[in-house]
């Protein structure tokens, strides 16, 4: 397809519309014709996007109490503040987007509107224009596998990308329910299959890997070795010098296009070699589909004059290929870099990298920024490490020996952007200026450290999902005769691979991955049980009374919480003896909920949300340490950005389950913070349904779950440290 239609740059081949120009037009009819309207309403209370937008401050106060600001306990206005942004930032963003590819609006200090169109770089990096370099090792690789039709046809890509689907097999995908079989891995451990169509043939965990099997593209044949190398342990045997185990499976799931969940991603261990295993699965798909285009660019030119071959339908009608969706910049960072060296066969031989001044200083960080003397859990420092701006986008294009970054949109094979990034260019019903054809022919979505967003702004994931593989509003001077009928019959998301990653199980992620994914390849999911739970880890001796609320059916659960908590709960902490006591608040709509039933109620409280100001966080850290509130409201997401340790607890109540497993320990070992001496009085209730069921086999083990679940009565543990 050709370049962003705001250039003038060569389009499509002119003979070729003369020739198809009924064809065309019917095609156009049916572009033009505007897909479903999204008739969702924005929620004006998406509460998450100012929680981690200037986190990178992370004030240096450390768990000082002393300190105190100026500014009052919390903005009165916390909750509706946030889209403020949105929309603005979507109209001066559009225009710009197509000329820059990138994420002006994101940075304040840079104009609006800025030339850069980059003319020079946008014809190298045209896929119309540019044919195989003769000389390349890529040609021959082409020529090697058109030569060769066994290896053509076992590549996994070519099998994906090729295969014909029948309307019968599109129908039965949007009709029928998955069939699903179990399988144990020994690195991945208990893994679901599920597909819609005739069941595939088992997939089983090879212990060696043959990369010759692998079809990796040149030349990440002899790249991925060197780039890989500081992951593989001296354990490793020789004859597998390129995956770790968890590598080897993960990118053996990858390589056959099924979609996969993975929830056991770790920020501080196993989540950079997961990096790089995606990052190689998305530039092996990157190098071959843009390596097919140029070869029958080549052939299209050699070939006599007549009418047009079916056989050069070789891409989508967009050119962006793959999205990856990550939560800060610093993440971007580290997938540019691992792109450049997967690039780079040697020393002497340096891909040219355009625009890579400007991103360096865009997504880097200068680490005198950071505050000295803070101390933070280990998860913590390895998520927030580096620049943790969370809105931004950037296109990537690549060609043969080279890189651009800051593509425009409609000229880059890879985008990497967060989800704040992407809601604001995607926009909302109704706004003028919004686009999201560019998501058209997205053939892989990566969507890494998913529970973050659970943090950020989930809707701004569901926004997204509702708007990939959609077909286009607008041509973008796509030369239809090179599109592939999987697109124009409107079928891509049939061929989408979705690659998953989360340190959770959730219902929210898991609706993503079972509702929003149809890739006819089936899907594969990580399903292992937590055997302890993160009760294990609570070192203070505390009774914890997990007391049981029974809700009728999912969408109940929010009112019978409040109600048994304000019935049943609360009268017993009434009383002045339950001084000092802690209600942890996972949902932000509920802090508020019982924030105005606290003013209410005139009861003596105090409370910390995400959008509480410096000043009165320290306050209400005073007040409650000192014993001049009774009662301390703290949302998790306040937990999450700043993880500062409560001093003062005595009493603990969950008003749910946290998010996050070892939030639980966390939250109930900050009590030895408190020197009171008086351990017997301590106490810690947690409230809980049948659909809490992940969330408290997270915390306490399967094993109890089960019996839990099955008594229907309030439960009493007594833990003494690592029990």
């Amino acid at each position: 397809q050709s370049e962003n239609s705001d250039k003038s740059s060569a389009e499509s081949d002119s003979e070729t519309e003369v020739e198809q120009v009924s064809v065309y037009h019917k095609l156009l009819a049916t572009l033009k014709t505007s897909p479903e309207s999204e008739s969702e309403e924005e929620e004006d209370e998406s509460e998450s996007e100012e929680a981690g937008e200037s986190e990178a401050e992370m004030d240096s106060e450390g768990s000082q109490e002393t300190g105190e600001a100026d500014g009052g306990e919390e903005d009165k206005n916390d909750v509706p503040e946030q889209e403020e942004g949105t929309t603005d930032t979507a109209e001066q963003t559009l225009g710009q987007e197509q000329a820059d590819g990138a994420d002006t609006s994101c940075d304040p200090s840079r104009e609006v509107i800025e030339e850069f169109t980059d003319v020079k770089h946008e014809s190298e990096f045209s896929l119309e224009t540019n044919f195989m370099e003769e000389e390349s090792g890529d040609c021959n690789a082409d020529k090697r596998d058109s030569n060769s039709s066994q290896a053509f046809s076992e590549d996994p890509f070519k099998q994906h990308m090729d295969k014909e689907l029948e309307e019968k097999e599109v129908e039965k995908m949007s009709t029928l329910p998955k069939t699903s079989s179990q399988s144990k891995w020994p690195r991945l451990g208990q893994l679901t299959f599920s597909s819609t169509l005739e069941k595939h043939k088992t997939l089983k965990a090879d212990k060696e890997v043959d990369v010759k099997q692998l079809y990796l593209h040149k030349p990440l044949e002899s790249t991925w070795p060197k780039v890989n190398k500081q992951y593989l342990s001296s354990m490793n045997k020789p004859s597998d010098p390129f995956f770790t185990p968890l590598q080897r499976e993960l990118f053996c799931i990858m390589n056959t296009y099924r979609d996969l969940f993975y929830p056991e991603r770790n920020a501080s261990t196993n989540g950079e070699e997961i990096q790089h295993a995606y990052c190689l699965h998305a530039l092996n798909h990157v190098l071959k589909a843009n390596a097919q285009v140029l070869s029958n660019n080549a052939k299209r030119r050699d070939q006599k004059p007549g009418p047009d071959n079916d056989d050069y339908r070789d891409q989508g009608l967009t050119r962006p290929k793959v999205l990856m969706i990550v939560p800060f910049r610093e993440c971007a960072l580290r997938i540019v870099h691992i792109f450049i060296s997967l690039l780079e066969v040697n020393e002497k031989r340096k891909i040219d990298v355009s625009n890579k001044k400007r991103f360096k200083g865009e997504f880097g960080f200068d680490p005198e920024e950071k505050p000295p003397n803070l101390k933070r859990p280990e998860d913590y420092e390895a998520v927030f490490a580096g620049n943790i701006d969370d809105h931004f986008r950037i296109g990537v294009a690549i060609l043969q020996k080279s890189m651009r970054l800051y593509a425009p949109f409609y000229s880059s094979d890879i985008i990497i952007a967060s989800p704040l990034g992407m809601r604001t260019i995607i926009g909302a019903e109704g706004e003028k200026k919004r686009d999201f054809d560019f998501l058209s022919s997205i053939e892989i979505l990566i969507i890494d450290q998913a529970d973050i967003y659970l943090m950020q702004n989930w809707e701004h994931v569901l926004h997204l999902m509702k708007h990939i593989n959609l077909l286009p509003l607008e041509p973008h001077g796509v030369d239809f005769s090179r599109v592939r009928m999987l697109n124009l019959n409107n079928w891509s998301k049939y061929y989408r691979q979705t690659l998953l990653f989360s340190a959770l199980q959730d219902p929210q992620i898991n609706s993503i991955f079972n509702k929003h994914c149809f890739n006819y390849m089936g899907q594969v999911a990580v399903r292992n049980v937590p055997l302890s739970g993160s009760i294990s880890h609570v070192v203070v001796q505390l009774p914890h009374v997990f007391r049981r609320l029974e809700a009728e059916n999912i969408t109940s659960v929010i009112e019978t919480r409040f109600q048994f908590f304000i019935n049943k709960v609360l009268p017993e902490y009434r009383d002045a003896i339950m001084s000092h006591t802690l209600i942890y608040v996972p949902s932000y709509f509920d802090y508020v909920r019982l924030r105005n039933y606290f003013k209410k109620e005139d009861l003596n409280f105090t409370h910390i949300c995400e959008y509480t100001k410096k000043g009165g966080v320290c306050r209400a850290r005073r007040f409650f340490l000192k014993g001049e509130k009774q009662f301390l409201l703290l949302t998790e997401r306040f937990h999450f950005y700043k993880r500062y340790v409560i001093k003062g607890i005595r009493n603990l109540i969950f008003y749910e389950l946290p998010t996050y497993s070892h939030f639980y320990s966390e939250i109930c070992n900050m009590m030895k913070a408190t020197d009171s001496g008086a351990d017997a009085t301590w106490t810690c209730t947690v409230l809980y349904s049948k659909y809490d069921a992940q969330k408290l086999a997270a915390v306490v083990g399967i094993d109890r779950t089960a019996q839990m679940l099955q008594s229907k009565k309030d439960v009493h543990l007594f833990v003494t440290g690592e029990n």
